[in-house]
């Protein structure tokens, strides 16, 4: 049975049990390489810069190389779209799959064991590139292949997938890996676990939307430089593509700047334990993981819009608040404290939809350079969240810091009601048959 978006609607209940909860049967295996992939990717998440220190790096150098990393893995967020309209995800799977090998390899037997910190700056830094390219790639193929009143809870099942990988499972993996094998060999492993994902998700999925390109290359005036500029100027041609990058880059930017400032909060001045306060972060995590694919299918029955501005914006805004104010009423209650956390982590995956939204903008030539923009707005939210509070906390404190968050949220709710009704969406008003996605957009917000 067809899962491609123009397949006609069919009753869920018809549907093999697979599609039911979400997933595209052609692409099964592709969500189980993402989660392998993203897994070896996040082993050394939480003790790389430890690491780094005692290989000799200062604090501050082991930072730089992680702020290094995670620019590249900016642009490898952007080029995934990009490069996949061009050559279609699948190949755009194999070039990260291959990145990452290949720079990793570098790292651990040129870089580390010759203890120069350029060419550790160097390899790490490009490795940055490669995730992003795998993942994302899939995350634009899910797109293409699911059908349009399951999109939404096939991104749930993406975001499971990746969440689940990087860095829960990942960094289970090296606490129980580092005490038996040590800290280098660990590297080795997530290597081993990266590969097998590769392996999959490059050969295993055999869908045919995602293994050719979006875009007719064999065109008169196709160029490859004039397809990548495309990239960046899908957002003067579709305004609204910018609307919503902006609201991913709301999302996820409170939850890195909190990570901040959270530790010394909750240790300093709530009175919980630094060990008390790492196993209240993972079980955030765990448990906003468990509501990735849930609000994905509720955004299927409800709304793709609906589910982003009421969940996601109004749903964070109560939870940033819950987080911040709540144990202050009751310094050093533990259980008070994580059932803050706990409804921020599960608000926070009522954005899961715009991954469904997003595309829906664009007509089929630009829904990879659509994504590439999704993909950099979740990659620059990494800087902004931390630079916010930098800029803010010195002027106003904590508190000034967490109103500006809620600010956020609540602005991507209005912007997401406001601007981002498509007619795909399962919960849109339109009723007049119009294509927002082609047609020009509100005055207000014409390209200049």
């Amino acid at each position: 049975m067809s899962t491609a978006p123009g397949a006609p609607t069919v009753p869920r209940s018809a549907l093999p049990w697979m599609e039911r909860i979400g997933i595209p049967r052609p692409l099964m295996w592709g969500y189980v390489a993402v989660l392998i992939f993203m897994i070896g990717d996040g082993v050394e998440s939480n003790y790389l810069e430890p690491y780094l220190r005692d290989s000799g790096f200062t604090s501050s150098g082991a930072g730089l190389v992680i702020s290094v990393y995670g620019a590249f893995v900016a642009l490898g967020s952007w080029l995934s779209g990009a490069l996949s309209n061009v050559w279609g995800p699948r190949r755009v799977m194999r070039i990260g799959s291959v990145l990452w090998i290949v720079f990793e390899v570098l790292f651990l037997t040129v870089a580390l064991p010759s203890e120069n910190q350029l060419l550790v700056y160097v390899f790490y830094g490009l490795r940055g590139i490669a995730y992003p390219l795998f993942a994302y790639a899939f995350l634009l193929w899910i797109q293409l292949t699911a059908r349009k009143e399951l999109r939404g809870s096939a991104a749930g099942w993406f975001w499971f997938a990746y969440s689940a990988g990087l860095p829960t499972i990942g960094s289970a993996i090296a606490a129980v890996s580092i005490p038996l094998v040590g800290a280098y060999s660990t590297f080795w492993l997530s290597l081993g676990l990266v590969a097998v994902g590769a392996a999959i998700g490059s050969f295993a999925v055999k869908e045919a939307r995602g293994t050719r390109p979006m875009v007719d290359t064999t065109a008169p005036d196709f160029s490859f430089r004039t397809e990548l500029l495309r990239g960046v100027s899908v957002l003067k041609r579709h305004p609204r593509i910018g609307i919503a990058a902006v609201v991913r880059m709301i999302n996820t930017t409170p939850y890195f700047g909190f990570f901040v400032f959270l530790p010394s909060f909750f240790t300093d001045d709530m009175g919980i334990s630094e060990s008390k306060y790492l196993a209240l972060v993972t079980f955030m995590g765990v448990i906003g993981i468990l509501a990735d694919p849930f609000f994905g299918r509720i955004s299927d029955r409800l709304g793709w819009r609906s589910t982003i501005a009421w969940a996601g914006g109004v749903g964070c805004a109560l939870g940033v608040a819950l987080v911040y104010w709540v144990p202050q009423l009751a310094p050093g209650n533990y259980a008070v404290a994580l059932l803050a956390t706990v409804v921020y982590g599960i608000m926070l995956a009522g954005y899961i939809p715009l991954s469904a939204l997003l595309p829906s903008l664009v007509p089929e030539e630009d829904k990879g350079n659509a994504m590439g923009i999704y993909s950099l707005a979740a990659g620059l939210s990494t800087f902004v969240g931390p630079l916010t509070y930098s800029v803010v906390d010195p002027l106003v404190g904590h508190t000034g810091v967490v109103i500006v968050y809620i600010g956020m949220y609540l602005a991507g709710a209005v912007l997401t009601w406001r601007y981002l009704d498509v007619p795909e969406d399962p919960g849109s008003h339109r009723t007049d048959g119009a294509m927002p996605s082609v047609s020009p957009a509100p005055k207000n917000l014409q390209a200049s």
